[in-house]
């Protein structure tokens, strides 16, 4: 029974992983075969160029990586916020609610917060807290 995928970097982007996951199809009899790559894994010269296939696709992800990062400190840099925009939770607001027997889900609702943020406030009232934090 074959294994069919469009392209092998979308199966996966390390090496180590690749090789892994053909080794475990193996070992059920499942082929592999790349569609866009044109690759039988059957052959010595299919598994040479899944090989090659396997470590450009690495190679691109951790080019990938590396200039998010990079935009990321510079944005930081130059003083842009990364995330999410806060938003201010009233501690008391959310602790009432809670002790109203409100359900997180509907503490989170009413006042347009996410659950994290919502807890987080209620067990420390005295902090203050902001969605994203």
């Amino acid at each position: 029974m074959p294994s069919i995928v469009w392209k092998v970097d979308r199966f996966g982007r390390s090496l180590k992983h690749l090789v892994n996951a053909l080794a475990e199809l193996d070992a059920y009899g499942v082929a592999f075969v790349s569609l866009h790559d044109n690759l039988d894994l059957s052959t010595p010269k299919g598994r040479l160029m899944f090989g090659i296939i396997g470590c450009r696709a690495q190679f691109e992800r951790e080019l990938i990586r590396g200039r998010v990062r990079s935009g990321i400190a510079n944005a930081q840099a130059k003083g842009i916020r990364i995330g999410r925009q806060r938003i201010p939770a009233d501690a008391s607001v959310v602790a009432q609610l809670s002790s109203e027997g409100l359900s997180w889900s509907e503490v989170c609702r009413a006042k347009g917060l996410s659950m994290g943020t919502a807890q987080r406030v209620a067990y420390n009232v005295s902090a203050p807290a902001c969605v994203g934090d």
